[in-house]
């Protein structure tokens, strides 16, 4: 029997050593402040639950993605959470009910059983906010603002902001009468952007204006300018759909005026989340990374599942992924203390009082050897403590 390498980890399961660690932990604390400043408030949700709660509504992709555990005290299925939002909305729905708007935000791991991207992690680090209780624009863009600052927080002065909102594609297969079966095709479809397939099932509908333009959707991808061409091809579209595009224009009307640095991409084919999104979603990229770094959306109703349907929107971003580009070399100061050898009060004060100030102060072991990270170290001058650079 081969000899097992026990320091192996599971593929897209990672360890976090010392120096990003701290880093991870520090980006947490000031994105927790960050969204406190914002008025939002701290849960922290259980990592597994049963999965009839954990997963209910969010559709099949999320019942992949989640590991699945026999509870041994009930004998139930315990799903482990692949995502917190829905933890989120059965807090607001049931846990904390509050009237009217309601603001959450939380930092924890989640557990995917596969990566959602080649490069992308399985244990992600989450850091995330929701807002419960408003269906207007001015919430979107508080969220879309607030997952900005997030990034910004990390250190990344620049990301790249792709917006869109499943509504439109919905309404149209509503009203381009698509069975369930074909759906399944034209949402894989879309996905690949394969516009040939995509003709070849939309001809098949019993609404022939609808299905050209579902077709239409795919090239419906660009800048701004993009709006203008969408109203002009959908402009026979149902209601529902009129009515997403111009919600659409107005949140890009917002982002432009106030994020005009921000390079924005409009995809109307952009079908992220559709399981449980019902409207605006949106994700953002940054150089380097081949994935998004942070994504949300609306996902207004998940609630009624847990007693109190509610508007919601909300975004979440991988610590991990926003922090991949940080050197792990770092430099980290320390204080060399000298070890232990009988009682020097004015040692122990003076060791006290560095840490009560945010030092990191590091004790000597007699026989062992200097911890390299220690720049500095305590000296006694004249009968007094001092800190000095080590040479």
């Amino acid at each position: 029997m081969a000899k097992l390498n026990r320091w192996l980890l599971p593929e897209g399961v990672e360890e976090i050593l010392p120096k990003q660690a701290w880093q991870i932990e520090q980006f947490k604390r000031q994105v927790l402040d960050l969204y406190r400043s914002w008025g939002y408030e701290l849960v922290i949700p259980p990592l597994i639950e049963y999965s009839e709660s954990l997963l209910i509504g969010m559709g099949s992709e999320m019942d992949v993605q989640s590991f699945k555990v026999t509870d041994q005290l009930s004998g139930r299925t315990l799903a482990i959470r692949a995502d917190i939002t829905p933890q989120t909305a059965r807090i607001d729905a049931h846990s904390y009910k509050q009237e009217g708007p309601t603001r959450l935000c939380y930092a924890a791991t989640v557990l995917h059983s596969k990566p959602k991207s080649q490069l992308a992690s399985r244990t992600p680090i989450e850091v995330g906010a929701e807002l419960y209780g408003d269906a207007s624009v001015h919430s979107d863009f508080e969220i879309i603002s607030l997952m900005l600052a997030t990034i910004k927080t990390a250190g990344i002065d620049k990301a790249h902001l792709d917006i869109g909102h499943v509504a439109i594609y919905r309404s149209l297969v509503d009203a381009a009468g698509i069975d369930e079966d074909q759906q399944v095709l034209l949402f894989d479809a879309f996905d690949r952007k394969a516009k040939a397939e995509v003709a070849v099932i939309c001809a098949k509908a019993e609404n022939a204006d609808a299905a050209a333009m579902i077709v239409a959707l795919i090239d419906l991808h660009g800048d701004s300018s993009v709006l203008n061409q969408a109203t002009a091809a959908l402009a026979k579209a149902p209601a529902a759909v009129i009515e997403a595009l111009e919600y659409l224009k107005a949140v890009v009307c917002k982002i432009e005026s106030i994020f005009a640095e921000t390079p924005l991409n409009i995809d109307l084919s952009e079908l992220r989340g559709y399981d449980y999104h019902t409207g605006l979603v949106f994700a953002a990229y940054v150089d380097g990374i081949g994935h998004s770094v942070a994504n949300g959306g609306r996902y207004d109703g998940i609630g009624e599942h847990f007693g109190r349907a509610r508007p919601a929107t909300g975004f979440s971003a991988s610590a991990k992924a926003l922090l991949s580009k940080i050197s792990s070399e770092s430099s980290c100061s320390m204080i060399l203390a000298p070890a232990l050898e009988g009682e020097d009060i004015a040692l122990e004060a003076m060791i006290q009082s560095l840490r009560e100030r945010g030092e990191a102060v590091v004790r000597a072991l007699p026989g062992a050897d200097v911890p390299v990270k220690c720049d500095k170290e305590l000296v006694n001058e004249n009968g007094q403590w001092q800190v000095k650079n080590r040479g």
